[in-house]
């Protein structure tokens, strides 16, 4: 009875927890092994229900596909505001046909449908072919083969060598003696090294089908969750009607998607199947992210939207006017009936108003929307393509994730990178180590041995006395032992054979964590080898040649908040057990705070030192345990593991009791190169006007010798420091205030972004920060204090610095950085760069994520929305890429604009010559044919291929970025200079065959020209114009843009020689027949198209002359001397070429950065071969170059 009551009170408990919607409460599943039922007086058999393991990777089905897809397009506004405007012209008598908005919308719903559903379609291809592969199982102590989506959880399932898991297992078993297998992740998170997996200690000796069925077990783990490295679980193995109760965590889990490796079989049980599998949980996309660009169109949208209503509200107003006369109340030709007469008057004019709309909607255009995401998609191959940003060594080249950023990249204001691995190699070397102030040079000692010339370094040391021989042992052994590092003997693995010297087999080390990796060759050089991990004991090869083994008792493996590992280990011997070790290693900041005892003051002198020469530093410490001390560590630990609730909790509070009282041993310092080109991108970066930031988990000193070395800092910037250090010397108020003070400016000197990069003018300040201070900062203010918030000061700050280190930084505080800047007054334009886990938040808060992939796995690159195999390809992907891709798109959407404009303004002014009677200018066939075929194609190809400077010039001169910044081409000034001059043209268009027409007899015949020739003739003049004004911007011509734009114009000619050579036999009317070759047959007509289309152009083409003579970009002047000297610019172009005139050197026209003859002065210095007999005082300030040595 107390048992049913005390299951009721926790049933309820859970009822109410759940209720209660308590975030933290994580709820948990029974997992029955073999399907058997528990024993009787264990737990209740309750049979839960689980899908089956069929994955589902597809968006619709047959019976959903056209309403589903229907939904989402039509939820676009652009789309469901011209169904409306076809609804519109079904319902009431419009003048133009619903064709000519129903097929453009049409079209597009349809080519989107088709392109999503054969997309759809591959997948339930690619769904079909993964849920029916084989799958073994083991039924009653047989091996079966099923599908693999009847799969279900509790199967016990059998996977050999090379084969995939099908689903995310519980290992039971292996072929291995120690019960491990080998695995890769490289699907799931791109590491492709061997990691090691367990089976559970009670099960691993059962390896084959018999065994394995008689196992009689329950596993309770929680609820399926997307983390690949968290898992929280219990295994109840039932023996002798007892049950024995062992922790899972995920080192125990096989995930769906990785691949067995170097292990000939094992035996594990399915726990999550189908669409609950942590890779079908990471299916999930992320956020949708909109650029500048995407923002300027529907700013630009609305404004014209405003402008349609405004035209109809004018036309319907007058035309009311016109008919007040009842003597004009229709025209004859278009006389109302008697019904349309007795309407209200409101109704009336509802409907006048809704047909002109109708008449003038292609102001707003739906192929825009089209053109433009073809345009990204299209471009984005451009980058994939780029053999530039391929890297041999990796065999890897640029990946596009989303190409809806594509311009975004050319509007960048703010970097924020990671260091290991973006900046740095992430290729470890192991440097030195320090014992008790005593160092040990790796490249002076061989296998123990010192090398010859190694003598007179001071660093080795020869003789350590017994105690300092003794520690210097215990610390080599600790390296040896404390790590996760796994040996592999000479095999070929993935095809490639390891661990052969000089024909001989050897061994070679493996391990996620390159670190670990570089200090046990490093303990290997100075004459401990670490041999292998075999039935639970380590063994290592000491200087003697001789082989000592450990029993390695627990692990406490490393995480990023602790930032340290450690390990228990029992020294055997020849007459029993020996002593038992705690070792552990981590950052200093970890380790010191936790040392007792030890030459702690010559330890972190060296560990500063070797920080500030930008090496890598770990500190190294060990704690004796009696039998005693080690069963309550034991305890405290088993019992944290066995916790299904807040596990990862109550095993950080064991391991802060048990990593306690430290005995600290020595030090290590391992070297992360610089990556090649690193400190070249971060100067362009610079150069091009973006403001980088390192956001690193390092310490302060590493970081900062790090940013001397790739150019960050500059020996001569000034470095101002927000550190714990300062703020517990002065409080943070004080700090922060005193620092705004030094950089900012006094009203009316010069801006820090205007300030040239070869000018000694302006002070070059660089900002440090830490974890703990930024978190100061970042709190919000307390209702009593009076300091108000610190944010806006800091903010205030970093902007006047060039550059900002943010060291020992957690995930989550990368990504409140990012989110700071983004969301800022000034709202610039971020990006996010690393190659780890611990930079996705990042990457995912920034406008646009690259990852890179390193050798930190590929999550990053999973969630970035580009990836590159190094961080020097950024330059080429911001500097050249951006900038095209922005130069590109935006010339795309004004000129549909401005070609719109000119399009229907021309109809809005036919109104006041046909009573306001919603006649249409155009015939139905150009209406709906003007955005689809007409003109469409040349600004498509324009958009893929215009290059208006050479990309060798963009890459040697970064400053042209600050051309294109801040969305300097989409700005309000500039649309409306295209708005005005699409208003113009249209005029000029309209009125010029107006008056040509009046009065004028233009057939040989004596015949006059009627109203569907005379906007036959507007119309013709339209498309050349529109088509030519696109001619005139182009910079860049290939065969293609011939190609297109020559040959839309011939396809127009020839469809209306076609539409108005044949009668029809399926149109109700032939207005148009003969209009067009009679329109050609005379010569006036010949006469006013040139004449308008010159007209049209001339204004347009007088302003750039003018513009360019006296105010000329910096773009331009290069263009120009690139023109001069016919693509070949070299070091003996005269500087002087480019030079501004004297007299427009005080002008200015459009942004700063674009007009200051001083920022082409350095451009001019930049582009140029600069030769050997220059002095390069003349150009710019001397270089500081650094030298980081490893001795004192």
């Amino acid at each position: 009875m107390g048992m049913d009551l005390s299951a009721l009170r926790s049933l309820i408990s859970r009822i109410n927890r759940y209720c209660a919607g308590e975030e933290n409460y994580v709820d948990s599943r029974t997992v029955y092994i073999g399907h058997k039922e528990p024993p009787p007086g264990a737990d209740a058999f309750i049979q839960q229900r689980f899908p089956d393991n069929r994955i589902v990777s597809c968006k619709y089905t047959f019976w959903n596909f056209i309403p589903k897809n229907m939904f989402e397009q039509f939820r676009r506004v652009a789309n469901f505001y011209f169904l409306i405007i076809f609804l519109v012209q079904l319902i009431i008598d419009t003048p133009t046909s619903p064709v000519t908005s129903g097929l453009p919308l049409f079209f597009v719903i349809i080519v989107t449908a088709i392109k999503q559903g054969y997309e759809d379609w591959l997948r339930h291809k690619a769904d079909k072919a993964v849920n029916q592969c084989l799958v073994t199982v083991v039924q009653r102590g047989k091996k079966i083969s099923k599908e693999s989506c009847r799969l279900t959880v509790g199967d016990v399932v059998y996977v050999k060598e090379d084969e995939t898991f099908p689903c995310d297992l519980i290992l039971l078993s292996s072929s291995r003696d120690d019960g491990t297998c080998f695995v890769t992740t490289a699907s799931l998170d791109g590491e492709s090294s061997h990691k090691t997996y367990y089976a559970v200690q009670d099960t691993k000796a059962f390896t084959t089908e018999e065994e394995v069925d008689s196992i009689h077990a329950t596993i309770e783990c929680e609820q399926p969750q997307p983390d690949l490295y968290k898992f929280v679980g219990r295994i109840n193995i039932y023996m002798d009607n007892e049950s024995v109760a062992r922790p899972l965590g995920s080192e125990n889990v096989l995930l769906r998607g990785a691949t067995l490796k170097n292990t000939k079989y094992i035996y594990a049980v399915a726990i999550y199947t189908g669409m609950e599998t942590k890779m079908a949980l990471n299916y999930q996309s992320k956020s949708q992210k909109r650029s500048a660009v995407e923002k300027s169109m529907n700013s630009y949208l609305v404004v014209y939207l405003c402008i349609l209503i405004s035209k109809a509200l004018i036309n319907t107003v007058l035309k009311y006017i016109w008919q007040a006369d009842p003597n004009r109340d229709e025209p004859w030709y278009n006389e109302r009936t008697e019904t349309e007469r007795q309407r209200h008057i409101v109704i009336r004019a509802f409907t006048d108003f809704l047909a002109f709309m109708v008449l003038f909607n292609y102001i707003i255009p739906v192929s825009m929307y089209v053109t433009v995401e073809m345009q990204k998609f299209l471009g984005s191959y451009f980058i994939m393509w780029d053999d530039d940003m391929h890297e041999k060594e990796l065999d890897e080249k640029a990946v596009v994730n989303t190409s809806d950023l594509n311009e975004e990249l050319g509007q960048v204001e703010y970097v924020f990178t990671d260091k290991t691995g973006t900046l740095t190699e992430n290729n470890m070397e192991f440097i030195e180590c320090c014992v008790d102030g005593q160092i040990y040079d790796a490249d002076a000692i061989c296998n123990g041995q010192v090398m010859s010339g190694a003598a007179d370094i001071d660093m080795i040391d020869m003789s350590p006395g017994p105690g300092g021989r003794e520690r210097k042992e215990l610390f080599f052994r600790a390296l040896c032992l404390c790590h996760t590092v796994q040996v592999k003997e000479e095999e070929t693995v993935d095809g490639i054979k390891h661990g052969i010297h000089q024909g001989k087999s050897s061994s070679f080390y493996i391990s996620s964590s390159p670190d670990e990796v570089a200090l046990v060759e490093g303990m290997k050089k100075l004459g401990y080898t670490y041999l292998r991990l075999k039935d639970g004991h380590m063994e290592i090869l000491n200087k003697e040649d001789e082989t000592e083994r450990f029993e390695l008792l627990e692990v406490l493996s490393f995480d990023s908040v602790r930032r340290r590992m450690s390990v228990i280990v029992r020294a055997c011997s020849a007459t029993g057990p020996g002593d038992i070790y705690l070792f552990c290693k981590g950052a200093d900041s970890s380790i010191l705070p936790r040392v007792i005892s030890g030459k702690v003051d010559e330890v972190k002198a060296r560990v500063e030192h070797n920080a500030v020469d930008g090496l890598r530093t770990l500190c190294v410490a060990y704690r004796p345990l009696t039998s005693e001390q080690y069963q309550q560590v034991c305890k405290l630990l088993n019992d944290a593991k066995l916790a299904l609730q807040d596990r990862d909790k109550r095993l950080a509070e064991a391991y802060e009791l048990v990593e306690k009282d430290l005995i600290l041993l020595g030090a290590t310092a391992v070297e992360d190169r610089l990556q090649d080109k690193a400190a070249d991108t971060i100067e362009s970066l610079h150069k091009a006007g973006m403001k980088v930031w390192v956001l690193t988990g390092d310490k302060m000193e590493t970081a900062a010798a790090t940013c001397y070395a790739s150019k960050l800092f500059r020996r001569s910037t000034h470095i101002l420091e927000l550190t714990t250090k300062r703020v517990e010397e002065q409080n943070l108020h004080d700090v922060l205030f005193e620092l705004s003070r030094m950089v900012l400016r006094p009203p009316g000197s010069m801006a820090r972004d205007n300030c040239s990069s070869l000018s000694s003018d302006c002070t070059d300040y660089g900002l440090i920060i830490d974890g703990a201070t930024l978190s100061a900062v970042m709190r919000p203010p307390q209702e009593d204090s009076n300091s108000g918030s610190y944010k806006e000061i800091f903010l205030e700050i970093c902007r006047n610095c060039s550059a900002v280190l943010c060291c020992r930084m957690a995930p989550l505080q990368k990504a409140q950085i990012v989110k700071m800047i983004k969301t800022s007054k000034e709202h610039p334009i971020t990006l996010a760069i690393g190659d780890g886990a611990n930079d996705v938040s990042m990457i995912l808060e920034a406008h646009v994520g690259i990852g890179i992939m390193g050798k930190e796995g590929r999550q990053a690159v999973r969630n970035s929305d580009y990836a590159i195999p190094k961080f020097k390809h950024l330059k080429k992907m911001l500097l050249v890429h951006g900038h095209y891709y922005y130069i590109r798109i935006s010339e795309l959407v004004q000129y549909f604009f401005y070609k719109n404009v000119c399009f229907i303004f021309p109809q809005f002014l036919y109104q006041f010559f046909c009573g306001f009677s919603q006649e249409p200018l155009f015939d139905t066939a150009y209406l709906t044919l003007y955005n689809i075929s007409f003109t469409s194609l040349p600004i498509l190809v324009y958009s893929l291929m215009e290059q208006h400077i050479n990309m060798d010039i963009l890459k040697k001169d970064p400053s042209l970025y600050k051309d294109v910044a801040k969305n300097s081409l989409l700005r309000w000034p500039t649309f409306i200079y295209w708005t005005v001059l699409g208003v113009y043209d249209a005029i000029v268009m309209f009125f010029g065959v107006y008056f040509l027409f009046d009065n004028t007899t233009f057939t040989s015949n004596g015949q006059m020209f009627g109203n569907w020739t005379f906007g036959t003739l507007v119309f013709t003049v339209l498309v050349f114009t529109v088509t030519f004004k696109l001619v005139l911007d182009t910079h860049y011509w290939t065969w293609i843009n011939h190609f297109v734009i020559w040959g839309s114009l011939v396809f127009f000619v020839l469809f209306s020689l076609l539409w108005g050579g044949i009668i029809w036999p399926f149109l109700n009317y032939q207005r148009m027949y003969y209009v067009f070759m009679q329109m050609l047959s005379s010569g006036p007509a010949w006469l006013s198209i040139i004449l308008l289309i010159t007209a049209s152009l001339l204004p347009d083409v007088v302003k750039k002359v003018i513009w360019r003579a006296l105010w000329p970009t910096i773009t331009e002047r290069i263009q120009d001397a690139d023109k001069l000297y016919k693509g070949q610019l070299s070091e003996f172009t005269p500087l002087a070429s480019l030079q501004a005139p004297p007299k427009a050197a005080g002008r200015r026209r459009g942004s700063e950065n674009q007009r200051n003859p001083r920022s082409c002065s350095v451009f001019c210095c930049s582009i140029f071969k600069v030769s050997s007999f220059t002095p390069l005082s003349i150009f710019s300030p001397p270089v500081h170059r650094i030298c980081f040595s490893r001795s004192d």
